[in-house]
């Protein structure tokens, strides 16, 4: 009787050398099924924007990937038309105020600029975001402007404890009565704190910045990408971070639709009275 930790050899011979070096690498690994794409959610404010005009008022290639999720469960006509106004509000201004002036800002000159097309027709939907982050003491950061601030900047932020991110949104919706404003308006402002890791090294901050992945964002770093090798935790939602908040997106796509349904049956009260 066969001793049963051995394995009883195989019947077929083993492949050539030479065939081995013929094979296609990938021959060997095994196949990964292909991944199913998920049935879009079935929201009535979604299935009201199916085939309509929503466009997304932000250049931010963060933002366009977290909205094609959005695509993913309902949304099938997204535009990307940035606003091309200055975010030149002061400093000065609480974090809170100053992010949710530039969010409304980006939407309404959007909106402004895409309500009276011609060939595609008035928006359905605008969406506008923007981030800051903001250190422990307070301060609005941008983005670094050169190596040797975007090293300070990571480093104030590893040594100062907790710091913010703050994601304004604003989401506007035309109404079909010409009344003032002739639109229905609603913005939100989520948080995040962000706590970094008080034991990472100058050199991983100064082998960070060489990869220069942060150079192109306020606070200095890229949470999504090698970045997220600075945080140690956050308290809040990841997204927000990234630059769009998608749970508190789409509750405000659902309230302005609300608020837009509401408005025009206000308005068609008004008219049967006058």
């Amino acid at each position: 009787m066969a001793d049963s930790k051995y394995v009883s050899a195989p019947k077929e011979p083993p492949p050539s050398y030479e065939t081995t070096a013929q094979a296609s690498p990938a021959s060997f690994l095994p196949k990964s099924p292909v991944p199913r794409v998920p049935l879009p959610l079935e929201l009535p404010a979604l299935i009201a924007l199916r085939g309509k005009r929503v466009i997304l008022a932000s250049a931010s290639p963060r933002r366009k990937l977290l909205l094609a999720q959005l695509y993913q469960i309902g949304l099938t006509k997204l535009e990307i038309i940035p606003s091309t106004v200055p975010e030149d509000f002061p400093k000065s201004l609480s974090p809170f105020d100053y992010v949710l002036q530039t969010a409304t800002q980006k939407a309404t000159t959007v909106y402004a600029k895409e309500v009276n097309n011609a060939s595609l027709g008035e928006p359905a939907l605008v969406i506008a975001a923007d981030t800051v982050v903001v250190s422990s003491i307070g301060q609005i950061l941008e983005k670094p402007r050169s190596e040797a601030e975007h090293i300070s900047m990571l480093t104030s932020l590893r040594d100062g404890g907790a710091h913010r991110v703050y994601t304004a949104v604003a989401v506007m919706s035309p109404l079909e009565s010409a009344r003032d404003p002739g639109y229905a308006l609603e913005t939100i402002i989520e948080t995040t704190t962000v706590i970094f890791d008080k034991d990472i090294s100058d050199d991983l901050i100064l082998s960070y910045v060489k990869t220069r992945e942060g150079a192109d964002k306020a606070g200095g770093y890229g949470i999504q990408g090698i970045g997220a090798i600075l945080v140690e935790r956050i308290e809040g939602t990841f997204d927000n971070v990234v630059g769009l908040p998608l749970r508190a997106t789409l509750g405000l796509i659902e309230k302005v639709l609300d608020h837009h349904d509401e408005l025009e049956d206000e308005l068609a009260g008004d008219d049967e009275e006058d």
